[in-house]
């Protein structure tokens, strides 16, 4: 499975009222483990970056002023995410950029994301794990333990591998456990392998939930079922 974790910044809010990116951040996955390719980029959006923006970002109109338009970016930029599943916070947000620059592109025939690659938002999937509290990057980085004291501003690379990290974190780690007992050899055949514990090895030590702390969870399986969540604990 091919995962494109994607973060964008723009000029405003709303492509609607003329709004363009202005970066694009993306960190690819295959079978949830991150292989170190990414794709970056800034881009001119022609038009003048809102202050309030800026004071998100960081990105300037001088800074941009020497970078390729979107056009120009737009085929590598499809080749990368082109058949993958792409991770993003707030996905409407992006996706909505991101269809408006390729309705401005008479090659690409009315083509939309959609059309390209599939979405995944991690921002619904957050509020399902999480209802009632806050989820947005900062709060997720908190609740999983994710050290993002080095995000001054935001950016769309720095934020995409972030949130690589927050998803794999929501999903349950970083890679799959093989449990089938086999390899795959490099011909794609599998072959029976055994993996051995140590003779001395110390038995597990098994911790068991407080009185308290079994109350805690009851009260938040109560939460979940009032927000209308699926409870398999209830189940």
């Amino acid at each position: 499975m091919r995962q494109i974790v994607l973060d964008t910044e723009t000029t405003g809010l709303d492509p609607k009222q003329g709004h363009r990116i202005v970066e694009i951040g993306c960190v690819e996955m295959i079978n949830r483990r991150l292989t170190g390719n990414t794709f970056h980029v800034y881009i001119n959006p022609q038009r003048i970056v809102e202050q309030e923006a800026i004071a998100v970002h960081g990105i300037t109109n001088e800074f941009l002023a020497d970078k390729p338009v979107f056009s120009s970016i737009a085929k590598d930029f499809i080749e990368f995410i082109k058949g993958g599943q792409l991770v993003i916070h707030n996905a409407p947000f992006d996706i909505g950029f991101m269809d408006s620059e390729f309705a401005k592109m008479i090659s690409l025939a009315g083509q939309k994301t959609a059309d390209i690659c599939t979405v995944l938002d991690t921002l619904e999937m957050a509020r399902q794990l999480h209802p009632g509290q806050k989820n947005n990057l900062d709060a997720l980085c908190r609740r999983y333990g994710i050290d993002n004291s080095h995000r001054e501003k935001h950016g769309a690379l720095l934020d995409s591998e972030i949130l690589a990290d927050v998803y794999l974190m929501m999903t349950g780690g970083q890679t799959d456990l093989n449990l089938s007992g086999k390899a795959n050899t490099e011909g794609g055949a599998q072959v029976e392998t055994i993996r051995r514990l140590p003779a001395d090895r110390k038995p597990l030590k098994i911790v068991t939930a407080t009185a308290d702390e079994l109350g805690q969870h009851e009260l938040r399986l109560d939460l979940v079922m009032k927000k209308g969540g699926s409870c398999l604990w209830r189940q």
